[in-house]
C-alpha cells in the first residue's frame, strides 16, 4: 500500500510517524508533496527522493491520499493535484470545515473521507471522529480506520454533520483541559508552592483521576461524590462552581465552539 500525504505539518508529520512506527506503511512507501522544501529532521525515515513540491503524474501513483494542508490552502491545492487524480484513488482529509461534498466536487472523485483528529495523536493517544462518502466499501473504511488508529483510537459517525460537534468537544478538547490546569497550577502558586512544584501536582492530579475513572464503572458524578464530604475542602470548591454557573459556562462554551465550527464549514 502507498500512501502520499498533501501537506508536511504537525498532522502530516504525525500521520507519517505514526505509520512507520507501528509498521502500518513501510517508509518507502510513504510520499509527502508539501509547498516548501522538508527540514532533513522532519523526515522520519522516509527517503529524500520520496518528498517533493511539485506534483507529477508519477508522484500520484498511490493508494491512499492524505489531504493534511490547512483549510485556507485547499483551493489552491486542488488545482494542482486534481489533473493527476483518478477515482480509485480513496482520500483521507483532515482540513477542518472542509465537507465530504465539497472535496468530491473540487476535485471531481468519490471516495472521501473527513475525520477531525486531536493534538493528543502526536504520542499515539489520540481520538479521531471520521465520516465516508457512499462510495467507500467496508473493505476501504477498515483499511482507513486502520490508519487512524496508529494514532491513537477512533469513532465512526455515519452523519457527517456530527464531525462539528466532535470539533468542539475532542478537537478544541484539549485546550479546556490545559486552560482548567493552568488556573490550578496559578492557584497553587499563590497558596505557596512553587511553579515545579505547583505543576507537579496539577499534571498528576489530572493523570491520577483519569485513569482510575477509565478502570472502573463508577460515572464522573460518583467519583464526585466520593471525593466530597460534607461541609469539606471539596464541597466548599464545588459550591463556588455552581454559584458561579461554572457547569454551565463550559457547556455554553462548547456551544459556542460547535457554532463556529459550523460556520467555518460555510
Amino acid at each position: 500500500m502507498k500512501v502520499l500525504i498533501i501537506g508536511f505539518g504537525n498532522m502530516g508529520q504525525t500521520y507519517a510517524n505514526s505509520f512507520i512506527g507501528s509498521g502500518f506503511v513501510n517508509s518507502n512507501d510513504i510520499f509527502v508533496l508539501n509547498r516548501s522544501e522538508v527540514e532533513k529532521t522532519k523526515r522520519a525515515s522516509i527517503p529524500k527522493e520520496n518528498f517533493t513540491i511539485k506534483s507529477t503524474q508519477a508522484l500520484f501513483e498511490v493508494d491512499i491520499i492524505i489531504l493534511a494542508v490547512k483549510p485556507q490552502d485547499f483551493m489552491v491545492m486542488s488545482h494542482q493535484i486534481k489533473p493527476f487524480l483518478n477515482e480509485e484513488h480513496l482520500f483521507l482529509s483532515v482540513m477542518a470545515g472542509i465537507s465530504i461534498e465539497r472535496i468530491q466536487n473540487e476535485l471531481n472523485v468519490e471516495k472521501v473521507v473527513r475525520s477531525m483528529p486531536n493534538i493528543p495523536t502526536q504520542i499515539g493517544q489520540g481520538i479521531t471522529v471520521f465520516s465516508a462518502s457512499q462510495e467507500i466499501d467496508r473493505k476501504e473504511l477498515f483499511i482507513i480506520q486502520n490508519l487512524i488508529n496508529t494514532t491513537g483510537k477512533s469513532l465512526y459517525v455515519s452523519d457527517e454533520k456530527m464531525l462539528n460537534p466532535a470539533t468542539a468537544i475532542s478537537g478544541s478538547g484539549p485546550a479546556y483541559v490545559y486552560y482548567f490546569m493552568d488556573a490550578m497550577i496559578k492557584a497553587a502558586e499563590n497558596l505557596g508552592f512553587s511553579n515545579s512544584e505547583a505543576t507537579f501536582l496539577v499534571n498528576n492530579t489530572y493523570l491520577g483521576a483519569v485513569q482510575l475513572q477509565s478502570r472502573s464503572n463508577l460515572s464522573h458524578e460518583d467519583w464526585i461524590n466520593k471525593v466530597t464530604s460534607k461541609g469539606g475542602t471539596t464541597e466548599a470548591a464545588l459550591d463556588v462552581f455552581a454559584n458561579e454557573k461554572v457547569f454551565e459556562n463550559i457547556e455554553k462554551a462548547i456551544k459556542e465552539a460547535n457554532k463556529r465550527a459550523e460556520d467555518l464549514g460555510k
